[in-house]
């Protein structure tokens, strides 16, 4: 069903992938009520995976957000599917959670998670306006730069 954010999406050039498949135990979104919890995405684009590094080490904050806003368009995917394909049925981005693969003396984990931040912004407008952490991590799956997971309300 094509709708608003789908529009919008078009109009910013993002292609919406399939959703990622859980790769263990666990599935890549829960519904509850109207709210929908995705498990953390990855930078993973057509099944490879991207933006593998360190912050602080061989990677800039730069490359950072583009690895995190990655890993916000993987969130759209996951809400796609939980919203049977209609995203005009996000009420609300919740709260986002980044985890940074990064050096001890590394502090710019913020500036790191916009990349998701402001693409929640710019595909669902003041719905995608949101709580946040963004905190390092000393390592990540498969070597990852950025991990994000997010709480979305639906109708």
């Amino acid at each position: 069903m094509t709708g608003t954010v789908d529009a919008r999406l078009k109009e910013l050039g993002i292609e919406v992938p399939q959703p990622a498949k859980a790769v263990a135990n666990y599935v890549g979104y829960v519904t509850s009520g109207n709210t929908v919890f995705i498990s953390g995405q990855i930078t993973i684009k057509d099944g490879e995976v991207l933006y593998k590094g360190k912050l602080g080490d061989n990677m800039s904050v730069e490359e950072g957000q583009e690895a995190a806003r990655l890993c916000g368009i993987n969130i759209i995917a996951q809400l796609s599917a939980a919203t049977d394909g209609n995203l005009d049925r996000v009420k609300r981005i919740v709260k986002l959670g980044g985890f940074v693969n990064s050096t001890p003396d590394f502090v710019d984990q913020p500036k790191v998670i916009n990349g998701v931040s402001d693409l929640m912004v710019e595909v669902f407008g003041d719905k995608g306006v949101h709580a946040r952490a963004a905190v390092s991590a000393p390592s990540l799956p498969l070597g990852i730069a950025v991990e994000v997971d997010c709480v979305a309300e639906i109708d």
